[in-house]
């Protein structure tokens, strides 16, 4: 099957809607990348369907940098090579929620411990006071859809051209960034159907199109509003941009990895 091309970047998010960090290389097992989505801010005033507070509420929560207490243990799996030596490939386990402790600076250089209340008390500063917060963990990602995100460069830039301004990649908020220098803009949403080989190990199952919301009109950087990219996409591009995956095989990936283009799922 033929290489379409290379990993550009590596991203995950320890807290929903908070700020992502980039990886030189991740864990991508079956629930999602290992560390990523661990914790949220549930509010009481949110729909029982999506029960939580984020950056949609709350435009400066993208501004918050979430990391972990200890780097190691959240690179990935504690038993990894044990697990990948068992046939057929048992799932790893994670470590334990003392390991994976988060810590968070806020936009204006304090830090607190993820499940410190002043926290949260800054969460909420100029919300509404019918959102009362509380603190969600889970040992999986807590996705909104599929476990992978997937977005191309091309795309990227593609967008950024209709809409004659620049776009950070990072609005889109994916998992993995991709460069596909020999296809065009938006091609990965022909990839459904089909699965992806990315580095040695990992094989992803790309089943679905990235229908977009107001989060990636907030600047990365500043959290002010861009709305014409919401409205290019939505215009264009039917409101979808990038593509949601499924692991099919785990493994570890690394920045610069080649991406193969495998037969139908």
């Amino acid at each position: 099957m033929p290489i379409i091309g290379t990993v550009d970047s590596l991203w995950r998010y320890p807290v929903k809607s908070m700020r992502g960090e980039e990886l030189e290389e991740m864990f991508a097992g079956y629930a999602g990348v290992y560390g990523d989505r661990l914790f949220a801010f549930g509010s009481t005033a949110s729909p029982k369907g999506f029960p939580y507070f984020t950056g949609r509420l709350q435009r400066r929560m993208i501004l918050y940098r979430p990391s972990f207490r200890f780097p190691d243990k959240a690179a990935q799996p504690p038993n990894l090579s044990e697990a990948q030596s068992m046939p057929p490939g048992a799932t790893p386990l994670s470590a334990t929620p003392a390991e994976l402790m988060i810590e968070v600076e806020t936009p204006d250089g304090n830090t607190f411990a993820i499940d410190d209340p002043a926290l949260m008390e800054n969460l909420r500063a100029g919300v509404d006071e019918k959102h009362e917060l509380t603190l969600l963990r889970s040992d999986r990602p807590m996705t909104d859809c599929r476990p992978l995100s997937l977005f191309s460069m091309q795309t990227a830039r593609k967008l950024a051209d209709e809409i004659e301004a620049p776009v950070d990649k990072r609005c889109f908020r994916a998992s993995i960034y991709l460069d596909l220098p020999e296809v065009e803009a938006f091609t990965e949403e022909e990839f459904i159907g089909r699965s992806l080989r990315i580095g040695a190990q990992l094989t992803v199952a790309i089943v679905e199109r990235d229908p977009r919301c107001m989060m990636i009109i907030l600047d990365p950087d500043t959290a002010e509003k861009s709305p014409a990219l919401l409205k290019q996409i939505a215009q264009a591009h039917k409101g979808n941009a990038g593509v949601y995956g499924a692991v099919l095989a785990e493994g570890v990936i690394r920045r610069g990895d080649p991406v193969e283009l495998l037969d139908r799922i």
